[in-house]
C-alpha cells in the first residue's frame, strides 16, 4: 500500500470518527458525558485537519473553488431574512 492510500484511509476512519463523537455529543444526556464526548470530538478534528494539510501539501487531496455564482445561491438560501 502507498502513502497517498495509507493517508487516504487514515483519512476516511478520523472522519468516521469526528461523526461518531459529534452524536455521542449531541445525543449525550449529562454535562460530563458531553463534555467528554466534545473534547474527544475537538482532538479528532484537529488530527483531520492535520490529516488533510499533509495530503494537500503533497498534493494528494486538491479542492476545486466553487464558482462565486453558485456560492451565492447557497448563500442566500441559508440566509436568515
Amino acid at each position: 500500500m502507498d502513502d497517498k492510500t495509507l493517508m487516504e484511509n487514515l483519512l476516511y476512519a478520523v472522519k468516521s470518527t469526528c461523526d461518531l463523537y459529534f452524536h455521542g455529543t449531541i445525543e449525550s444526556s449529562s454535562g460530563d458525558v458531553h463534555g467528554a464526548f466534545n473534547c474527544a470530538l475537538d482532538k479528532t478534528l484537529k488530527i483531520q485537519n492535520d490529516i488533510y494539510n499533509k495530503m494537500s501539501e503533497k498534493g494528494w487531496y486538491q479542492n476545486k473553488p466553487a464558482p462565486q455564482p453558485q456560492i451565492q445561491q447557497t448563500a442566500q438560501k441559508f440566509s436568515l431574512q
